[in-house]
């Protein structure tokens, strides 16, 4: 049985366990290094990017999380698309680069502007039930502004990318671990 490890330094991160229960799949909070050796995916939550770069950095949990990225697949929500993406701006900060995407954080407004709305999936995302729509709940959201060749785009909203994949790593800038709409887990666990 595979196991999902969700990256519990910062965040909304038990709402991602609530929603891997719910698909019948055993995750775990991922805390320190040796934790990444028992896991088969990983979860990287929303919150705030900044503070998990100094947590990462202060549990010394970089590097191994680099090292983890490099062979097994991540998904990002939010503040993870941010880290996970090749170039941050609005301000510029570090990120782990992995994804050949530029994020602009904070894009869509500050928490006043946070909503909940409906985004169309692509129509190769929206095959397992053939609904093109899903609701999507945006919390001081970062824009996708670009995306590199290899970068599939799974679903839109406002023209934006929103969920994207990359190989074997997936990033929404939206929380899809706050609505009852189990699709975007179940696309990732199926990566794996």
């Amino acid at each position: 049985m595979k196991k999902i490890g969700v990256l519990a330094l910062q965040g909304d991160f038990a709402a991602h366990e609530k929603a891997l229960a719910r698909l019948g799949v055993a995750s775990v909070e991922i805390r320190e290094t040796k934790q990444f050796n028992d896991i088969d995916g990983l979860i990287i939550p929303g919150g705030e990017s900044t503070v998990m770069l100094k947590l990462l950095r202060a549990d010394q949990l970089m590097e191994p999380l680099r090292a983890f990225i490099k062979v097994k697949p991540v998904f990002g929500t939010c503040a993870g698309a941010i880290l996970l993406a090749k170039t941050v701006t609005g301000p510029a900060q570090e990120s782990l680069g992995v994804m050949d995407m530029d994020v602009e954080r904070n894009a869509y407004g500050r928490q006043r502007e946070s909503q909940i709305t409906e985004i169309d999936l692509e129509p190769v995302s929206a095959s397992h039930t053939g609904a093109n729509k899903m609701e999507a709940v945006f919390i001081r959201a970062p824009i996708i502004r670009t995306i590199g060749p290899g970068v599939k785009v799974l679903a839109r909203y406002q023209g934006n990318p929103v969920l994207v994949q990359q190989g074997h790593h997936m990033a929404a800038t939206f929380h899809p671990e706050l609505t009852n709409d189990l699709r975007v887990h179940k696309s990732f666990i199926e990566m794996l």
